[in-house]
């Protein structure tokens, strides 16, 4: 069975997460090592600039590809740290913009230099073709935590909190529904770095020491896309200007971060869903955030649990996906569907990579 090293750079800007999985794209033989390569500071504020830039950024813009090599460097660095044989690469990229409504979602990245450092093959441009043809184009998660639970009682949802959330509904008869829900960490991370300087609210602290605005939490709940049926996707950055008008920025350090907190969780528990699960299975580094993990647990009917209950690793779950999907990539098989993205069809997508002849590294 294939030997697959994923990659996933998230929303969150916070590192390249890798992992190996032995998969053949529908089963599950076996996980390996997996590990967090934390961006540099100065990385990671570049990439934070590149979001509010990327609408009007070109894609031969020096200043993008500078960031782009440095970025592949990471990601070639922990291929390399993993210290294991491998047969592909499934490589996300970073996402800078996504906009399904005017077909574009924008990962940078380098496949083919990857593929020189690294002597594999490397599976990558996932999302292309399914925005392509009028999908969303997010989340691809969901036909690898289909894979995930076989064994486990249904129906249940895997809640990926990065940047933004986004969910996996697993019916007791398979059947699949994904969105994003709504934020994840992204705004309160910049909220905990405008106002603490630290890249994230570490442990909770500002959230917990702080009370929830309720005025400014209804204007933010308000918007359209909370009203609209999944399947749906957003942007990083998607609220930032009703966050900019909602008067979250009169609120205090620890108010302001409660607040976000509970719009985090109301748009969670606001999503509509075919039948009550029976558990929600949180991934993600919000999982991390006692504040996120209170406020989920208070207004949600089922256990709310971190997937480490079930023996997974919650922090190498998306870059596990990612070898998955690129084995799927390899043999043609879909990576999206009409209930996780919206298109008219169960659809393959994905491109790969190849290194020069006989040049292997890993």
């Amino acid at each position: 069975m294939p030997r697959c090293i994923g990659l996933m750079s998230g929303t969150s800007l916070d590192g390249v997460d890798a992992a190996w999985i032995e998969t053949d794209g529908e089963r599950i033989a076996g996980f390996g090592p997996a590990l967090t390569l934390p961006y540099d500071a100065a990385l990671r504020a570049d990439l934070r600039r590149l979001l509010d830039a990327a609408p009007r950024l070109a894609a031969d813009d020096p200043w993008l590809a500078g960031i782009t090599a440095r970025l592949m460097a990471c990601h070639a660095e922990a291929v390399a740290a993993l210290g294991v044989s491998a047969d592909l690469i499934g490589l996300h990229g970073q996402t800078i913009l996504h906009d399904p409504a005017r077909r574009r979602s924008w990962q940078i990245a380098d496949a083919a230099a990857l593929a020189r450092a690294t002597g594999l093959p490397v599976a990558h441009d996932f999302r292309a073709a399914d925005v392509a043809s009028g999908g969303q184009g997010a989340p691809l998660a969901p036909v690898f935590h289909a894979a995930l639970v076989r064994e486990e009682v249904l129906p249940l949802v895997v809640l990926n909190i990065g940047g933004v959330a986004n969910l996996t509904y697993i019916g007791a008869d398979g059947a699949l529904l994904a969105c994003d829900t709504g934020p994840g960490n992204g705004p309160l991370d910049d909220w905990a770095m405008r106002h603490t300087g630290e890249a994230c609210d570490r442990g909770g602290a500002l959230a917990l020491a702080g009370r929830v605005d309720a005025a400014v939490l209804a204007r933010l709940l308000a918007q359209p896309y909370f009203a609209a049926p999944a399947p749906k996707s957003l942007d990083r950055l998607a609220f930032d200007e009703a966050l900019a008008k909602s008067g979250l920025a009169a609120l205090s350090p620890g108010d302001g971060a409660a607040t976000l907190v509970a719009f985090l969780a109301d748009a969670v528990a606001g999503t509509k869903l075919p039948v009550p699960p029976m558990r929600w299975l949180v991934c993600g580094g919000g999982r991390h955030n006692p504040a996120i993990m209170a406020a989920l647990s208070e207004r949600l009917a089922a256990p709310v649990v971190p997937v480490e209950a079930l023996g997974w690793n919650g922090d190498a779950l998306e870059a596990q996906c990612f070898g998955f999907l690129a084995a799927r990539v390899a043999r043609g098989l879909p990576i999206s569907f009409p209930t996780t993205t919206g298109v008219a069809q169960p659809l393959s997508g994905g491109r790969i990579s190849h290194p020069p002849t006989g040049h292997r590294i890993v």
